[in-house]
C-alpha cells in the first residue's frame, strides 16, 4: 500500500533549464557579452547548459565539490567560447546564483498534481541542490505547503544516489520502503539510487529520452501521476 511519495526538485518540479535560460538571457544583456565577442546568446546558453549538466552529474556521484562546480561551470563555458581568462566577468556566477533561484517556472501541472496527490499521500522532497537556493526556490514557488519533509543533500551531508540519504529521508518521514516511491529526473541519482535502496521509483522523462532497460516505470508529464497513483 503506497503511503509516501518522495520527489526530486530540480528538473522534476522546478524547471531548472527554463529558469536558467531566463536568468542567462538577463545576464547576457546586463554584462554586454555581445561586446566581449559572444554574439549569440543561444550558443552561450546551450554551451553553459551542457557544461552544467556534466558537472552536476559529477557532483551527484561525489566526484567534485560544490565549490568546484560553481567556480568551473561559467569559466569553462566562457573559455570554450573563446573569451580570454582575464575578460571573464568576475561576478557572473554570483549574480546567477542570486537571480536564478528567484525564478518561478515549474513543469506544467505541478501545483495541480501535487495538490491532488497530497489528498491521498504524504509528500516529501529529496534534493541534491544547495541549501540556500533550494529553500528560496521552494519559498517563491509556493511549494513548501505540499511537503511534510524537505531533505537537502548539502544539509544532510550525503548526495543521492547514496543509500544513506534515502534512509535518512524515510526515517524522517517515519516511512517504510514498501510503502514509498521516488519520483525524479535523474536515472543515476533518483531512480537507480532509490531502487538500489529498495524503493520503487518512477522516472520523470519530459524530453522522452531513450530509457535504459533497468528503468521499469516512467512518465513524460507530471499529471500522469494523477492517473497512475
Amino acid at each position: 500500500m503506497l503511503r509516501h511519495i518522495f520527489f526530486d526538485l530540480d528538473h522534476t518540479i522546478w524547471d531548472f533549464d527554463k529558469n536558467a535560460e531566463e536568468t542567462l538571457h538577463e545576464l547576457y544583456h546586463q554584462y554586454s557579452l555581445e561586446s566581449l565577442g559572444l554574439s549569440c546568446p543561444v550558443t552561450f546558453i546551450e554551451t553553459y547548459t551542457r557544461n552544467n549538466h556534466l558537472l552536476w552529474a559529477d557532483y551527484h556521484t561525489g566526484k567534485i565539490s560544490k565549490e568546484h562546480l560553481r567556480t568551473t561551470r561559467f569559466s569553462t563555458t566562457f573559455l570554450e567560447l573563446g573569451l580570454a581568462a582575464e575578460d571573464i566577468p568576475k561576478k557572473f556566477e554570483e549574480d546567477y546564483v542570486r537571480i536564478c533561484p528567484t525564478k518561478t517556472n515549474l513543469f506544467p501541472q505541478a501545483h495541480e498534481t501535487l495538490s491532488y496527490l497530497q489528498e491521498k499521500y504524504t509528500l516529501h522532497l529529496i534534493s541534491n541542490g544547495f541549501k540556500e537556493s533550494t529553500e528560496l526556490k521552494i519559498q517563491v514557488t509556493g511549494l513548501a505547503k505540499y511537503f511534510e519533509n524537505i531533505v537537502i543533500s548539502e544539509v544532510v551531508g550525503i548526495n543521492k544516489p547514496d543509500k544513506a540519504i534515502f534512509e535518512f529521508a524515510l526515517n524522517a518521514a517515519k516511512a517504510r520502503k514498501e510503502e514509498s516511491i521516488m519520483i525524479g529526473d535523474s536515472i543515476e541519482a533518483d531512480i537507480r539510487g532509490a531502487i538500489g535502496f529498495g524503493m520503487e521509483a518512477i522516472y520523470f522523462n519530459p524530453l522522452q529520452k531513450e530509457v535504459p532497460a533497468d528503468v521499469a516505470r516512467q512518465i513524460n508529464s507530471l499529471n500522469e501521476l494523477i492517473e497512475i497513483l
